[in-house]
């Protein structure tokens, strides 16, 4: 008989369990995309989601080496800039033809564009996104899991077919005109084929993670042609850490996609931004006090973009309809100024260096700002990645003018703050103060204003961190009820629920026993505690056999010894909900029922146990992150 902390299990073994759970992990056909049934149901593999794996030789190189974890991550980077191109191309392809523009011409940089064409394109654009949301909350109504709550949840696993839609949906989105970015659809794109290829080799855990953030970084560093931006984007967005240990893979994915963007299409990206060689110690007060209120109207932006969402709801236009009403208020927002439209690349690179009057500024942050919520909050697919770089742009134009009208202190050239504003602006939505660091050093090349970036991205960061406390994407984590402020691996904990860790074989005895057979059948020594059931098997309680025993006591059933009628735990708790429990009951264990209603007891669980299977995951995590 195997007892654990009191409670006796006669021939239950748990190393034998676990032995027969680790045999089919290693060698059952279907452990590689097989998932536990207390998971959630949008991350089951979906029904005819079909995974091809590599042959056993390369699965064991890759299991056993990390050089060739480094290889796999190169064919992820290529797999990456591959995908960013595609999308690219074929969007401005379809740019091209719906709003007439030349073969080297951006939409958001045209100075006027024809009002019937951004009419047209903008509505049916809508009408056919929305039906294609329609269609998908029907056929597939699992919500899509990117690349950020996929490393923190569910281990790196992601659907390559809802990550296909997604994409899709980012596509019609942004070809239509909408004023949101393809970055959003690029991290998913990335992501999912790394998730599918590591699971294809039967990676570890950590290793899947690792090749989720590897595609992330391929696909941030390929469309900013950025290796560093892309590698640190990984760290610090997707993988949530940085190690020695996955350095290698992710620089060898985000240079591979990166110089895949660069054979391609190597004239796509190009900035040509003079910047001056020194920036005065006394501009670095201001350069401060821009990223505080870059750090407040980012802020505002993504608290916008929820108010907008909660008014298309609560409208009377139906789901489907909500993406055309959006166009038609881009459209009407795009006759003012067609940089408005799209994510706003040209728009970007026209507005540095362009000289607007503070008034054109202004409304011009004012249009770009509206289009972004509302393209998002009517229900077109994208991201505000590259809409925060254009309105942390025009903000810092904006500031720089304004301050060089109320100061005799020498200005700082409209530029620099220009390039200060675009990365504290991202820090604050999209987070990542080192990403939008190293974006801003990989376009400019000026160390100077490098370390003016630094001040600043920092300071956004503390001030969002300090005052809301969300990036935009962990925001919407937040709205939907997940737990979630970055990609720290959480997901363990949600699997380590009570029904992993309990003991199933409990020892129960009816209330109605008498005090005398039950000192008869459980003598001192026995065991510290008994569950007790009614007469329909149900819960009713905790016996201590000390108590039961008690010379002194004045018990005269079994009913007038009971502890923790009312305390019990479910087996979908996780450990956290089963500790905190344990504290609320001051019990030093509790049965698990079945369900709040039927209460038949399917086993029990200690504190002292609960307590060291917590411990030795979050010392089983600390050392994966320290690359131990």
């Amino acid at each position: 008989m195997a007892s654990f902390s009191g409670f006796s299990f006669p021939g239950f073994s748990r190393n034998a369990g676990d032995s027969a759970a680790r045999r089919r992990g290693l060698f059952g056909r279907k452990t590689a995309d097989t998932v536990t049934r207390d998971a959630p149901l949008r991350h089951r593999r979906p029904l005819g989601e079909i995974v091809l794996h590599a042959p056993h030789t390369l699965r064991a190189l890759v299991r056993a080496d990390e050089l060739w974890l480094v290889v796999l991550a190169a064919f992820v980077g290529l797999a990456a800039g591959l995908g960013v191109t595609a999308m690219t191309t074929v969007t401005q392809a379809i740019h091209r033809v719906l709003f007439d523009l030349g073969p080297n011409e951006r939409l958001s940089g045209q100075v006027e564009i024809s009002a019937v064409r951004v009419l047209t394109a903008l509505v049916i654009g809508g009408t056919l996104v929305g039906l294609v949301n329609l269609a998908v909350a029907r056929w597939r109504p699992r919500q899509a899991v990117d690349a950020i709550e996929a490393n923190a949840l569910y281990g790196g696993r992601m659907s390559l077919n809802d990550s296909l839609i997604v994409v899709g949906q980012t596509m019609l989105s942004n070809s239509a005109g909408a004023s949101v970015g393809l970055e959003a659809g690029y991290t998913q794109l990335g992501a999912a084929l790394a998730s599918r290829l590591g699971r294809m080799f039967r990676v570890r855990r950590n290793d899947l993670r690792l090749l989720v953030g590897c595609g992330a970084a391929g696909a941030i560093g390929a469309a900013f042609n950025g290796p560093l931006t892309g590698a640190f984007y990984a760290f610090e967005l997707v993988i949530g850490t940085y190690s020695l240990a996955t350095l290698a893979p992710v620089v060898v994915a985000s240079i591979t996609a990166v110089s895949v963007v660069r054979v391609l299409i190597p004239d796509e990206y190009g900035f040509d931004i003079r910047v001056p060689t020194a920036i005065e110690p006394v501009n670095y007060l201001p350069i401060l006090a821009l990223g505080v209120v870059c750090a407040l109207v980012g802020i505002a932006i993504m608290r916008g973009v929820t108010l907008t969402e909660t008014l298309f709801r609560r409208s009377k236009v139906p789901a489907w309809a909500r993406p055309a009403a959006g166009g038609l208020v881009v459209a009407i927002l795009a006759l003012v100024s067609p940089q408005v439209l799209s994510s706003g690349h040209a728009a970007l690179q026209v507005g540095l260096d362009a000289p607007y009057t503070l008034s054109h500024i202004a409304l011009l942050m004012v249009l770009k700002a509206t289009a972004s919520a509302v393209s998002v909050g009517s229900g077109f697919r994208g991201g505000l990645f590259f809409a925060s770089l254009f309105l942390g742009a025009l903000l810092g134009k904006l500031f720089a003018a304004a301050l060089a009208s109320i100061t005799v202190v020498q200005a700082i050239p409209p530029v620099v703050c220009a390039l200060v504003g675009m990365s504290a602006m991202a820090v604050a939505i999209v987070g990542g103060p080192l990403t939008m660091v190293f974006l801003a050093l990989e376009t400019t090349g000026s160390l100077p204003l490098t370390v003016a970036v630094v001040a600043a991205s920092v300071i956004s960061a503390l001030t969002v961190r300090r005052t809301f406390g969300y990036s935009f994407a962990t925001w919407r984590f937040h709205l939907r009820g997940e737990a979630i402020r970055s990609a720290v691996d959480i997901g363990w904990m949600r699997n380590l629920t009570v029904g992993r860790m309990m003991r199933r074989e409990v020892r129960t005895v009816r209330a109605d026993t008498t005090l005398a057979a039950f000192r008869r059948d459980v003598p001192l020594g026995a065991t510290n505690r008994v569950v007790v059931v009614d007469e329909a098997n149900r819960y009713a309680g905790i016996v201590l056999v000390a108590e039961a025993h008690a010379t002194d006591s004045k018990a005269e059933s079994l009913t007038d010894l009971l502890h923790y009628e009312n305390d019990v735990l479910l087996p979908q708790m996780t450990i956290k909900e089963a500790v905190a429990a344990f504290e609320e009951a001051e019990a030093d264990a509790l049965a698990v029922v079945d369900g709040a209603e039927s209460r038949r007891v399917i086993g029990a669980l200690t504190e002292q146990y609960a307590l060291r299977r917590y411990s030795e995951e979050l010392e089983r995590r600390r050392r994966e992150l320290s690359g131990e």
